[in-house]
């Protein structure tokens, strides 16, 4: 494929499991790989590199908050547990045979971003070629973390839950963990869910201008 045909817009998540080395592999490691098969089960487009860290391409750029959203609530139904996330969204121009070895903007926004996230102590970044939308995404990222920092592993399960139903009634989600009702109501009130799912579709319509 020649070059030319890949100047197209993407989505790359680049994370890391925060306090990963204190834990065995084997409790997150399975987690982790669910999280992205679920979101790609093309394993072309995901990897888990150095031990504990991983890279995702979202082709549809608009489901990359949602995808960032889905892969820490995973890994926070862990407990103790979280995952520091990079979201870069630009051109591809290079399609490799694996995920790390494909090349462009988003590729490197996501692995510059990452790196800025271990310096400022902050768990959920952007970063796209047009500054204001950026200052202004990690401003109401920055707002959400408050509240996703401090997900309980029964929130982040409710979150993953409902992201992976978006269309079940509470009662039918409550069925599929052996629940009341009236708990998962609870929990996502917790979890603050329908205030993410209300930021998510703000994300849309501010990625869609770019």
């Amino acid at each position: 494929m020649e070059l030319k045909q890949l100047l197209f817009m993407t989505s790359v998540i680049t994370g890391d499991i925060i306090k990963s080395r204190g834990t065995n592999p084997d409790i997150w490691m399975g987690i982790l790989k669910e999280a992205l098969l679920k979101l790609n089960p093309d394993k072309t487009y995901w990897d888990i590199y150095r031990g504990d860290s991983f890279q995702i391409e979202i082709p549809k750029i608009e489901d990359s908050f949602l995808a960032a959203i889905y892969i820490k609530a995973c890994v926070k139904t862990l407990k103790n547990l979280d995952v520091r996330i990079a979201i870069g969204i630009g051109k591809k121009t290079f399609n490799g045979k694996i995920v790390t070895e494909s090349n462009g903007e988003a590729f490197i926004f996501s692995g510059e971003t990452l790196e800025l996230l271990k310096k400022e102590k902050q768990n959920l970044l952007i970063k796209t070629n047009n500054k204001t939308l950026n200052a202004e995404l990690n401003l109401y990222f920055k707002l959400a973390l408050t509240t996703m920092d401090n997900w309980t592993s029964n929130s982040a399960e409710i979150v993953k839950l409902s992201i992976e139903n978006p269309n079940a009634l509470q009662k039918e989600l409550a069925e599929k963990i052996g629940t009341k009702q009236d708990a998962i109501s609870k929990r996502q009130k917790r979890a603050a869910l329908d205030n993410i799912l209300e930021l998510n579709q703000m994300f849309k319509q501010k990625i869609a201008t770019l």
